[in-house]
């Protein structure tokens, strides 16, 4: 049985750079031995037969399949723009 104290849960909070009261790290030196000891009692279940699994939900993708359309008409694109040569958009050099 795992039991945190307040000055263990000082010294994780330090790392994430948290300030806190003592009466808030005593509420969570309790909430965390509570944590860690429902974990023991998992490891008490018989899990022999029981198939690993990633997701407790079964998740599928559903997708459209993708088509390439054209969104813009580019002569009306190219007519937005300053200099165009040959369908495409000048810009200036950056070299």
């Amino acid at each position: 049985m795992t039991q945190f104290t307040k000055e263990d849960v000082y010294y994780f909070a330090n790392f994430a750079k948290l300030g806190m009261t003592d009466t808030e790290a005593q509420s969570f030196a309790a909430r965390l031995s509570e944590m860690v000891n429902f974990g023991d009692k998992l490891k008490e279940l018989d899990t022999e037969n029981i198939e690993a699994m990633t997701h407790p939900l079964q998740l599928f993708n559903v997708l459209r399949e993708d088509i390439p359309v054209d969104a813009l008409n580019r002569e009306t694109m190219l007519k937005s723009v300053k200099e165009h040569e040959d369908g495409m958009i000048k810009v200036p050099n950056i070299l």
